[in-house]
């Protein structure tokens, strides 16, 4: 049967390539699905996204492989669009501050790119 998609997910960058290299193939597996999941359901359970507090606009895509914790930050972009930005291996409670800077600093940018292509 094949899945109807009512999202698109795209990657800004290489920020999210470059994290994916480093998982291994049972982490990539469990990525995919959560991503495929998120293409294809109307509402995303919260188990698996996560709004980031604080940050206007910005998210958390969770992923848990074996014993590990991994987050991907994203945002939505004209509602039917994930756009993808860094991604890393959780090891502490709380989400890193520095993680959290850096996935907004992309999303910024990624804004005034879309906004000086647009013009």
């Amino acid at each position: 049967m094949r899945k109807t998609f009512v999202r698109e997910v795209v990657v800004f960058e290489e920020h999210f390539k470059e994290f994916r290299k480093t998982l291994d193939r049972e982490t990539l597996k469990k990525l995919y699905q959560v991503l495929t999941l998120i293409m294809t359901v109307e509402i995303i359970p919260a188990k698996f996204i996560k709004a980031i507090r604080g940050r206007r606009g910005l998210y958390e895509i969770r992923i848990e492989a074996a014993s590990n914790i991994y987050r991907v930050f994203c945002c939505f972009d004209e509602g039917d669009l994930v756009v993808l930005f860094n991604g890393f291996q959780k090891k502490t409670q709380k989400t890193p501050t520095k993680q959290i800077d850096r996935a907004e600093a992309l999303m910024q940018k990624y804004y005034e790119c879309k906004r000086q292509h647009n013009e």
